[in-house]
């Protein structure tokens, strides 16, 4: 690695199980409630259209309307979930999101009017912006500078484990009702609730942090004055809109769905078996910045299989298992670059942004993807727009990290140490090579 590149400590030995028991306590519950949240929501949500287009006989556009509704209420409102987690305390946060989801899980049970929906749908959203940033900048503050990568690396791998097993125990409930999947999921969260607000320490994170930077105001000055950030957030935009193809690109292509239900677990098996493995890999050669360029790099070049070789299936599972491995390298790093350009201030509120940002990318990023898919039909121009995508993202990335724009105020105070030692070094030398040829 080069002076100017961030190194990062590689994860110890060993499985999921026995790499999660090295951490604290603390920890091991972020890293069960992600699993849970992903049980809950996964077990109901991919089913929720069904209901109210079959059980409830909806209208289109009522049932796009409630389904916008939880997704509006949640990317609008992560900002606010962040700035409220940094002023409040992580734990308050977390625990009143979980049980305002059981609460909306619960109501979508017995709703039967729209406005009644709309209301189910817009409380699990702003659920999701409750606990969301908090859970996240949690992780991180307990996780520790040292291990920050190794905790999102298994925090990934749970999430993903609870992506791939939710589908399967809804499935199975839904076939006796969509009523028994909801209460089941509400009732998950409602338990949730109950561990987190007994065993999750209120001083979690850090407990209530101190104001900086004058109020609230201040706060909001600081996140939305932070121009690297800004950047690195729009940059990282484009693996969002790649990643989210997998819901989008790969199953319109697929055109059946058996393979789309394949696509999902190739995607969750692949970072279940290989998240800890493609971590310790990147953690033992490349540095924070080269990981980030090269999980973009091969998001985008995940397209070039069904560019290259159609839309059959085996060229698909292979994008989606690429997107996958690419993801792996991704989200540690990611996440923990987030927190190394906060600074260590507002951490949940700078999480929060970013989950905004991203959240917008992927709403304008799917449009265009929609409509390159309606234009060219079954060519390979809309494959090659993605991996157009995913090479710039991984470009704009290598163009931050080349200035060092991308260390922690620690990591930046230790390589202008070690330049300033690098040069007495030098100058030493000099001297002694001068006085040799005098003498």
């Amino acid at each position: 690695m080069s002076g100017t590149d961030t190194a990062t400590a590689a994860p110890g030995r060993g499985g999921l199980r026995r790499r999660s028991r090295t951490f604290e306590p603390a920890v091991r519950l972020l890293f069960l409630n992600q699993l849970t949240i992903n049980l809950g929501f996964y077990m109901l949500m991919p089913y929720l259209a069904a209901h109210l287009a079959d059980g409830l006989g909806m209208a289109a556009w009522s049932v796009g309307l409630v389904l916008g509704a939880r997704n509006l209420s949640q990317q609008g409102m992560f900002l606010v979930g962040g700035a409220l987690a940094d002023r409040l305390g992580f734990k308050p946060l977390i625990v009143a999101g979980c049980a305002l989801r059981s609460v909306g899980f619960g109501a979508l049970a017995f709703a039967q009017s729209l406005p009644v929906l709309l209301a189910a749908s817009l409380a699990t959203g702003l659920a999701g912006a409750l606990f969301n940033p908090a859970v996240r900048a949690c992780l991180a503050a307990e996780a520790g500078e040292e291990r920050r990568v190794e905790a999102f690396a298994l925090f990934n791998a749970y999430y993903q484990a609870g992506i791939l097993l939710g589908p399967l125990v809804g499935v199975a409930l839904t076939g006796v009702s969509f009523r028994l999947t909801c209460v089941v999921a509400a009732l998950l969260f409602l338990g949730l609730t109950l561990v987190q607000l007994r065993h999750l320490p209120v001083s979690a994170g850090g407990g209530r942090p101190e104001p900086k930077g004058g109020g609230t105001r201040g706060q909001f000055r600081t996140v939305l004055g932070n121009r690297v950030f800004w950047l690195f957030s729009l940059a990282m935009t484009g693996s969002y809109v790649l990643s989210f193809q997998v819901y989008l690109a790969l199953p319109l292509a697929a055109g059946g769905s058996g393979v789309t239900t394949a696509l999902f677990v190739v995607s969750a098996l692949v970072a279940l078996a290989g998240q800890l493995r493609i971590t310790a890999w990147c953690a033992a050669r490349l540095s924070r910045e080269r990981s980030l360029v090269l999980g973009l790099a091969l998001m985008g070049g995940a397209f070039l299989l069904p560019a290259a070789l159609g839309r059959g299936a085996p060229a698909l599972l292979l994008c989606a298992a690429v997107l996958a491995v690419a993801n792996a390298v991704l989200y540690p790093y990611e996440m923990d670059t987030v927190v190394a350009l906060s600074r260590g201030r507002w951490v949940a509120t700078h999480y929060g942004l970013y989950n905004t940002v991203c959240g917008i990318g992927i709403t304008l990023g799917n449009l265009g993807t929609g409509v390159l898919l309606d234009v060219t039909g079954s060519t390979a121009v809309p494959w090659l727009a993605l991996c157009g995508v995913g090479l710039a993202c991984a470009a704009a990335v290598a163009l931050l990290g080349r200035g060092g724009r991308l260390r922690t105020a620690e990591e930046a105070t230790k390589a202008e140490e070690e330049a300033v030692r690098t040069g007495e070094a030098v100058r030493t030398g000099e001297e002694a090579g001068t006085e040799r040829r005098a003498g």
